[in-house]
């Protein structure tokens, strides 16, 4: 493991993701600067939409986030992602209206056990409301959970 402070001073160069992998769902503006802002955390950055095709490899080392929940698709994407063994879901969505997602998977038939495994909302709460805000705070979450931290201000 690097020294931190040796790395925030550039005498090492640390991605300490290893191979995690970083999945946005459906495209848009704020999974473009997940993506891009992830790639910079370390992460493989893979987008997907299921109109491009079938779901990518996903693992144990794997994030995923959904980007828009108003998508139809929402239900059978998460459904797939969760018969994986990944390591977080999440979907974006504002936190004073119910998830679509809890309807959508209770339909499909999937598990309540699996359901409580999607995250919503996601990200910390630093008040985001350009996509770059809110890809930042989506990685700013995703990193403090890596690193087994509960984000914000709290050390």
């Amino acid at each position: 493991m690097s020294d931190p402070c040796a790395v925030a001073h550039g005498e090492e160069d640390e991605r300490a993701t290893g191979t995690r992998t970083l999945v946005a769902v459906f495209a848009g503006p704020v999974a473009e600067y997940l993506l891009k802002y992830g790639a910079d955390l370390g992460y493989r950055t893979v987008s997907y939409d299921p109109a491009d095709g079938a779901l990518p490899t996903l693992g144990e080392d794997t994030d995923v986030v959904v980007t828009d929940h108003h998508r139809e698709e929402l239900g059978p994407v998460l459904r797939d992602v969760l018969a994986r063994p990944v390591r977080w879901v999440g979907v974006m969505g504002n936190p004073r209206h119910p998830g679509p997602h809890v309807e959508a998977l209770k339909q499909l038939g999937v598990a309540p056990a699996d359901i409580e495994r999607v995250h919503r909302p996601v990200g910390l709460n630093i008040g985001s409301r350009t996509p770059p805000e809110i890809a930042l705070a989506t990685l700013a979450g995703l990193v403090a959970d890596r690193n087994g931290r509960p984000g914000g201000f709290a050390f």
